[in-house]
């Protein structure tokens, strides 16, 4: 299934988020190379980052969510998952 993971940035997201990249990439990174990372990405406005994701649940998606770096150091002061269904491209 695939699931929509939306941080949405606090207010030490810009001061944070370059200094905790590496371990959020490297928290991705194997997700990634599995092929279960659709896209991923910063928001250009600064508010946050988007991850699509296939995971077997929403329980599996959100503890992905909640242990990554920008979860656990800061950067994110709130975090959306929702399950969603993918129409293009087909």
């Amino acid at each position: 299934m695939l699931f929509v993971i939306i941080g949405h940035d606090g207010p030490d997201g810009a001061a944070l988020r370059p200094k905790l990249r590496p371990a959020h990439l490297d928290n991705l990174r194997p997700l990634a190379q599995a092929g279960k990372v659709r896209i991923a990405g910063p928001f250009t406005d600064g508010s946050g980052s988007l991850i699509v994701v296939d995971m077997e649940s929403e329980a599996q998606a959100r503890a992905f969510a909640n242990r990554d770096p920008y979860v656990t150091g800061g950067v994110f002061a709130r975090v959306e998952v929702k399950p969603f269904k993918q129409v293009f491209p087909e």
